[in-house]
């Protein structure tokens, strides 16, 4: 063989080894980060539970002033940490290369995703950190393809923020799907393959130091079939109705048309102080119910129990205000609060039957309302509980949902929000 040819097949061998190895470490890493995430966050929320404890009245004063210090410093050093995180990722998979030194997956964009979504929490700011750890995980899956000089691809971005996914709720499949539905839109053989690596050691680093959990705890529900065909459709219209009310207002406030829109734009910190001002006071109403993630009322109604029937309504207000702020955030987790709550009203129409199972499909109704990824929406469902009896009904919620919320709101939430980003991602050097 001659020794030009040998050489350039030693050298396309070490590559593939560089290429491997640095999809192996990142993904470990951002393993890491997410398990590291998660009990950050927890402590700030338990740390917000506390000090209302001691002071009922505190969020009236803490909660708009943490939004607009937030959104301040957010907007002044760190634009490319505000909102959920996921239109970032979307963006810089147009632009990869550039993105590779650019600020949507910079370490120090990363870091301040982090810290001002933990001070979201420590604020009772209704938000999830599934969409921050999607961003977070992108970064440093970039980070580390860097470090070994290994090119940075769209392939590379798009398996870090579907590892996110994945190790954020220990859903691998659903980090896949997410993947397909979402952040990519051609998705090729090289990237699948890429992705599932990812997903499976991300998910194998959370499995070995987490153990083997299910994110909402195991239930096994069914439902007759003759409510199965009212519950499900009905959960589906209603759902895809909230959801793209949600989105459709979201979207709206990225570009405004209306006088008073554009003025509220114009002064991001009052605006930001004005919805932490809404999130403390839907908060104080509702007891606390409304503030953070809501995971521990939402597994309650999983679990067939009751809660407050204004669970969800605050929750969908909570949220929304959250979300408009601007401030660094996910609507992953809230979401599902907010279709739990839904699920719960729905029930009330069918008393002889399984509460929790009527839950859960207010949940993918809602959730694939505001983020028309219906196959994400029903697998993550399906991980998150691990009942696998419900997937017909959980499909038909989620496939109408999806329908319905597109004749409200025709762009989907995460694509329309990461135009923002894109003229940035194009243009940076």
């Amino acid at each position: 063989m001659p020794n030009q040819l040998r050489n350039r097949l030693t050298g396309k061998h070490i590559a593939a080894v560089h290429n491997r190895m640095a999809a192996v470490v990142g993904a470990v890493a951002l393993g890491l980060a997410a398990i590291a995430f998660a009990r950050i966050g927890e402590m700030a929320q338990k740390l917000f539970l506390t000090l209302v404890t001691i002071s009922p009245y505190a969020p009236f004063v803490i909660t708009p002033a943490v939004f607009a210090a937030v959104v301040h410093v957010t907007r002044r050093s760190f634009p490319a940490a505000r909102g959920s995180g996921i239109p970032q990722v979307m963006a810089a998979t147009h632009n990869p290369e550039r993105q590779a030194t650019g600020d949507l997956l910079s370490l120090k964009t990363a870091w301040a995703k982090l810290i001002g979504t933990v001070a979201m929490l420590m604020a009772g700011g209704s938000v999830g950190r599934e969409g921050p750890t999607v961003q977070i995980s992108a970064a440093l899956m970039v980070a580390v393809h860097r470090w070994l000089r290994v090119p940075v691809t769209a392939g590379v971005i798009i398996a870090g923020g579907a590892a996110g996914v994945a190790a954020a709720f220990n859903t691998p499949l659903a980090g896949v799907a997410f993947a397909i539905e979402e952040l990519a839109a051609a998705f090729e053989q090289k990237v699948a393959v890429m992705v599932m690596a990812a997903v499976m050691i991300s998910g194998l680093v959370s499995l070995g130091l987490a153990g083997d959990y299910v994110y909402f705890g195991a239930m096994d529900g069914a439902l007759p079939l003759h409510v199965m065909f009212v519950a499900a459709p009905l959960a589906g219209v209603l759902g895809g109705i909230l959801g793209g009310l949600f989105s459709r207002s979201l979207i709206a406030m990225t570009r405004p048309d209306a006088p008073w829109l554009m003025r509220l734009r114009s002064r991001p910190v009052v605006l930001a102080a004005l919805c932490g001002l809404v999130v403390a006071l839907t908060g104080w109403s509702m007891n606390g119910l409304s503030w953070g993630t809501g995971y521990e009322t939402t597994k309650t109604l999983l679990e067939g129990h009751s809660a407050s029937l204004i669970f969800g309504p605050a929750k969908f207000v909570a949220t929304l205000a959250t979300a408009l702020s601007g401030a660094p955030g996910g609507i992953f987790a809230p979401s599902l609060s907010v279709g739990a709550g839904l699920g719960q009203l729905i029930s009330t129409a069918f008393p002889n039957s399984p509460a929790g199972a009527i839950v859960l499909l207010g949940m993918v109704g809602y959730f694939t309302g505001v983020v028309r990824a219906p196959m994400t929406a029903v697998i993550i469902m399906m991980e998150m509980t691990a009942d696998r009896t419900m997937v017909l009904p959980l499909f038909a919620t989620a496939l109408i949902a999806d329908a319905v919320s597109a004749a409200i709101c025709q762009p989907k939430l995460y694509h329309a929000l990461s135009s923002q980003f894109y003229s940035k991602a194009t243009q940076e050097t």
